[in-house]
């Protein structure tokens, strides 16, 4: 039986095809994808409400209100080494090295600015299966603190110092939202307070609307966005409202293509969530990065780019920090 034509539209042109068509994603390979697996990525789910808006489900022009300050919070994380603790009684015990930083550009529209600040530098020692041992001093600032994850899973090790992560870039985004409008990279941290944050979204793990309403994303222009749509609206603690954004639709794209999505907290007024949604649909195209600049084009926005490169220079050379840790654990061995 032949596969039914299909008509519709992406990026808000229309197109007719008669099978799935492929792609090579635009992404450089060593950053994931805009489609990523990661479960450390995904944000609390539950049940979807696609009315919350009470409007047609349609690509909605963004609109830009005018506001002059906004700041773009992100993290960044590495790891250092991995550990070994030797047990000759309960068997090796895994554990890494890692340093994190997270910091915020703060952009002034009015002044064509943008300055970096509020970056806090970590680093810790997680061993695995709650073995709370402390790694020697090593001589690097800031220190190493130690931790331990109760799983004997090495996997959880990462897992543990992406949470501490995650838990400053919500600690900075909160701290600063009493004075600019904010948008901070990845899902929103729970518990949800009320302030104008925006979780920005650039990898997609799952699909969360039925298809009818999904087949709207496809449709978006650069600055148009879907109507809202709720997730988990039952569970106050998580409770968010949701908004998928086109960027920029690139040559040769596919129908997700620059497509990001937006998030923000459950406890705001509506009203308040449908500005900040016309605004992010109208402003975040205008800092949306270009192939030739950055890997993961447009979706990792410019001012998040210059954030990143600076905290991983904040974060200190690579190199060196190995180094330091292989001197510091050789001289306890050593004992």
């Amino acid at each position: 039986m032949k596969r039914r034509l299909l008509e519709g539209r992406v990026g808000g042109h229309r197109y007719d095809a008669s099978m799935a068509r492929m792609f090579v994603e635009g992404w450089a390979p060593e950053y994931g994808a805009p489609f990523d697996p990661d479960e450390q990525l995904a944000p609390a789910e539950g049940t979807i409400d696609a009315t919350v808006e009470m409007t047609d489900w349609e690509p909605l022009e963004g609109a830009d209100d005018g506001i002059d300050r906004i700041a773009f919070v992100d993290g960044v994380r590495r790891v250092d080494a991995r550990l070994l603790m030797d047990d000759p009684i309960g068997g090796p015990i895994p554990g890494i090295c890692g340093t994190f930083a997270v910091g915020a550009t703060h952009w002034r529209r009015s002044e064509r600015r943008s300055e970096i600040t509020d970056v806090r530098v970590e680093r810790w020692a997680v061993l695995a299966g709650g073995h709370a041992d402390e790694l020697p001093v090593v001589g690097v600032e800031p220190p190493y603190r130690s931790t331990t994850t109760p799983s004997e899973d090495p996997s959880h090790l990462v897992r543990e110092l992406h949470t501490r992560m995650r838990r400053a870039e919500g600690e900075l985004a909160s701290s600063i939202a009493v004075d600019v409008f904010v948008v901070a990279d990845g899902p929103l941290n729970k518990p949800l307070a009320a302030l104008p944050v925006v979780g920005y979204v650039k990898s997609h793990r799952v699909t969360y609307l039925p298809a009818e309403q999904n087949a709207v994303i496809a449709e978006l222009a650069r600055g148009q966005r879907t109507p809202l749509f709720t997730i988990s609206a039952d569970r106050p603690d998580v409770s968010r409202y949701s908004w998928y954004v086109r960027l920029a639709m690139l040559h040769g794209g596919h129908s997700w293509t620059g497509i990001v999505r937006c998030e923000a907290s459950g406890r705001l007024p509506k009203p308040e969530v449908r500005l900040i949604a016309d605004r992010t649909a109208a402003i975040l195209p205008i800092v949306g990065s270009e192939p030739h600049i950055d890997p993961r084009a447009p979706q990792n926005l410019v001012p998040i780019g210059a954030l990143e490169r600076e905290l991983r220079h904040r974060m200190g050379d690579p190199g060196l920090v190995y180094r330091a840790l292989r001197h510091a654990v050789s001289e306890r061995t050593a004992l």
